[in-house]
């Protein structure tokens, strides 16, 4: 499956119909462009897939936004990953093993490595577990095998 089709399959629920992976970083994150030439942002560590630019002229805007470029580069954490974890392997990203949402720290003792695909899904899906529920309400997590 294409990553592509991943984002469809695990974050279609959000309304994005993706047409082209325009950029990606090491935690995974992207920038996606869809049917209508709208830009998302897909951000696994916090749990969402939202609009950030209505046509390539406001992504154009965005990309030099130096708020958006350090959020977007993330390099102390990256740094930090890497220091901790070494280079990224082929097909793999960093991680938040608590996604900030659920209140995961950003710091090393929180980042592993997995497949991109895996925290493609695994996002997803949580995202759309907890879609409704109130910020600051409790979640538990419950692994099943």
């Amino acid at each position: 499956m294409s990553i592509i089709d991943e984002i469809k399959e695990s974050w279609g629920w959000v309304g994005i119909n993706p047409t082209e992976v325009v950029a990606e970083n090491e935690f995974g994150n992207l920038i996606i462009k869809d049917a209508e030439n709208k830009f998302w942002r897909l951000c696994p560590e916090d749990v969402y897939c939202e609009v950030v630019a209505q046509s390539i002229n406001d992504y154009n805007k965005l990309i030099k936004d130096h708020e958006f470029l350090n959020d977007w580069n993330m390099t102390v954490m990256v740094d930090e990953a890497t220091e901790m974890l070494g280079a990224l392997k082929d097909g793999c990203k960093y991680y938040l093993v608590i996604p900030g949402i659920l209140n995961g720290e950003y710091t090393g003792t929180n980042i592993k490595t997995a497949p991109f695909v895996e925290i493609i899904r695994l996002s997803g899906d949580l995202g759309k577990q907890i879609k409704d529920l109130p910020d600051g309400t409790e979640v538990k997590l419950k692994v099943i095998d």
